[in-house]
């Protein structure tokens, strides 16, 4: 099947599609866990995150992992995400790539895939929508081939250096519909006979923007929101509903091994 994201001047879109699309989520959705953690990971080892940054933000990827996220740990995201990108190339981050792709790959869920699958053999294009940076959720597109993705876009300068500063809608909440919805206008999809996955409740916008919601292990306070909607609910991580139940042990563990790690790779801090 032919890629419609990676060319959008309006040269036509593959044969064989439909004008409907199947949009996804990524985190907790199509992959267990944060793709931030593996972004956080990559830099620290580039020396642009320091140790304590670190540790902390591993403590928040397991918060997220156990609860998901919320506007205010999103908002605190941005933040941290500007501290990190200013400054930095962007050849930095594109060499990063690889190491991102090695620890997301391996979390993808297998029924999210089949999922991709389905919709493609019956003429839907499959996209990925979220929050991370709009280059690695197009390369993921790529890798998983799917026939797009949407993220979010950060300036670069004239120097090629990162200022930190959005360019473009942070692509989170109403964010995600602005974007899809610009991108389905360019590329002639109709939203109204399209399909949307998420696991949270902050994707409520992007779940209603769509003719068929499909929410995916989600918490109690989704689970109850889907069945007043007459949604799909897919339901599989039965790891993620153990990590809630115990979350206060897994947390205090998955610490204790998040800072073996560090000291065994005996990084500096940056």
């Amino acid at each position: 099947m032919g890629d419609i994201d990676r060319d959008s001047r309006g040269e036509g879109d593959p044969p064989g599609l439909t004008r409907a699309a199947a949009f996804f989520d990524l985190d907790r959705t199509l992959m267990s866990g944060s793709s931030a953690q593996h972004f956080v990971r990559a830099a620290y080892r580039q020396r642009l995150v320091s140790r304590t940054q670190f540790l902390r933000w591993g403590r928040d990827f397991l918060a997220f992992r156990l609860y998901g996220s919320t506007d205010d740990s999103t908002a605190a995201a941005v933040k941290d995400a500007e501290g990190i990108l200013r400054g930095a190339s962007a050849k930095q981050f594109r060499r990063m790539a690889p190491e991102i792709m090695a620890g997301i790959l391996p979390r993808i869920y297998p029924q999210m895939l089949e999922e991709i699958r389905r919709h493609q053999d019956d003429g839907r294009a499959a996209f990925i929508v979220s929050a991370a940076g709009n280059d690695l959720v197009r390369l993921l597109a790529a890798v998983l081939d799917m026939e797009g993705g949407i993220g979010t876009r950060y300036e670069i300068s004239p120097d090629g250096s990162m200022t930190g500063r959005l360019d473009g809608p942070l692509v989170y909440g109403e964010g995600k519909v602005e974007a899809m919805s610009r991108y389905a206008a360019s590329h002639d999809l109709n939203l109204a006979d399209s399909f949307a996955y998420s696991d949270s409740t902050s994707d409520l916008p992007m779940l209603r923007a769509v003719g068929t919601a499909v929410v995916v292990n989600p918490d109690a306070e989704l689970a109850a929101i889907a069945r007043s909607e007459s949604w799909q609910v897919m339901q599989f991580d039965k790891l993620g509903r153990r990590l809630r139940i115990g979350g206060a042990t897994v947390l205090a563990a998955a610490l204790g091994g998040l800072g073996s790690w560090v000291r065994r790779r005996g990084i500096r801090s940056a």
